[in-house]
């Protein structure tokens, strides 16, 4: 089944009035019928819709069950990703995406190799933006997950300072007993933020400041990862752990 994304300009009392680029999706890629149902996604939550109408340059669906999906985890993840070469950030982007993270942090981190300065760094962020929304509609996500502004390790520190929980992967990390017992700690936070080294990895005065800031030092294996298998891995962790626990409490 298909999934949309709308707001609540799109909603009319029982329907939903969908025009642009979504419109055309439906009508013009997808040939979608009169009949035909669908996700449309607003405000956090998934509606079971059918098709009613089309109006010209819009499709008109009609609500047949609200709140009909639930995607979304118990646990705001945000991910602290260092800027990787290539497009390595995309292919990150997509896959934590579908694992649910809530929003992602670039950072430009001493050991990047990649440096942008701000109108690079603005245009990266529009295509990260519509690589996080093709991945959303892909794995119907209620939410679109946001892509911030790329920013220093300062500044990605302060803003994970308001966090729950602050996680740091780390290659120098021995033994798993930190990693358990920082994934046990996720049924108590309502937020969670993961930093993950670029492919040159954490600067040790990087490790020190975050450990400054109160952030779990953990391992994710006896293996070296690379970046983008890193935070996949971690988000992938963190999904896990929440979704057995949610299936215990049931």
């Amino acid at each position: 089944m298909f999934n949309f994304f709308a707001d609540e300009n799109n909603k009319q009392n029982s329907h939903y009035i969908i025009d642009g680029a979504d419109y055309n999706h439906i009508k013009n890629v997808l040939r979608m019928e009169i009949g035909d149902t669908c996700l449309i996604s607003c405000e956090g939550k998934s509606d079971l819709c059918r098709i009613d109408a089309f109006l010209g340059d819009a499709v008109s669906l009609e609500i047949v069950e609200e709140n009909y999906m639930d995607t979304e985890l118990p646990v705001k993840i945000y991910l602290f990703q260092g800027l990787p070469k290539g497009d390595k950030m995309e292919y990150i982007i997509q896959k934590t995406v579908e694992l649910g993270v809530f929003g992602i942090v670039p950072i430009q981190m001493s050991h990047c190799v990649v440096k942008l300065d701000d109108k690079k760094a603005k245009s990266k962020q529009a295509r990260w933006q519509a690589i996080c929304e093709s991945a959303a509609k892909q794995s119907k996500r209620n939410i679109i997950p946001e892509i911030l502004e790329v920013c220093s390790f300062g500044q990605a520190l302060e803003f994970a300072k308001t966090l729950d929980l602050i996680l740091v992967p780390y290659e120098n990390k021995d033994g798993m007993s930190s990693t358990i017992e920082a994934l046990d700690k996720l049924r108590g936070v309502k937020t969670v933020g993961i930093f993950i080294g670029p492919e040159g990895g954490f600067d040790k005065a990087e490790i020190e400041k975050a450990l400054n800031c109160d952030a779990k030092i953990i391992s994710l294996g006896k293996r070296i990862l690379r970046t983008e298998t890193a935070a996949i891995t971690a988000v992938g962790m963190c999904m896990l752990k929440l979704e057995m626990s949610e299936g215990t409490e049931k």
